[in-house]
């Protein structure tokens, strides 16, 4: 038999229930960016990282002719490539609900 008094309600431990994530609001100081366009990037690597290089082709139609300025290159590890690419995809994704599907090929953008 239990020693158990079964006329007083046994306690039962509390539990935490987990607070909701909050994301961390990350201050940025963009005072010394260096705003540049580009047309045309490159993506290479090793197995540590990724390397993005950015540039501006004068000649988007066809096999350009004269090499391409490389005017940026962004090196990042890959926990950062890839929380990127989300970050891209999502925003692609929002532009083309609300704008239509962007056309990548060139030649299929041209009208006669």
């Amino acid at each position: 038999m239990s020693s158990e008094n079964p006329e007083v309600p046994q306690s039962q431990p509390e539990v935490q229930q987990p607070e909701p994530q909050q994301r961390a609001q990350i201050q940025i100081d963009d005072s010394k960016v260096i705003a540049s366009y580009a047309n045309f990037c490159r993506v290479t690597g090793t197995p540590e990282e990724l390397i993005i290089d950015f540039g501006l082709n004068p000649q988007p139609l066809g096999i350009p002719t004269t090499p391409i300025p490389v005017t940026q290159r962004v090196i990042t590890n890959f926990f950062t490539a890839k929380r990127m690419l989300h970050a891209l995809s999502m925003t692609v994704q929002r532009h083309e609900q609300t704008f239509g599907v962007l056309e990548i090929d060139v030649q299929k953008r041209i009208r006669q």
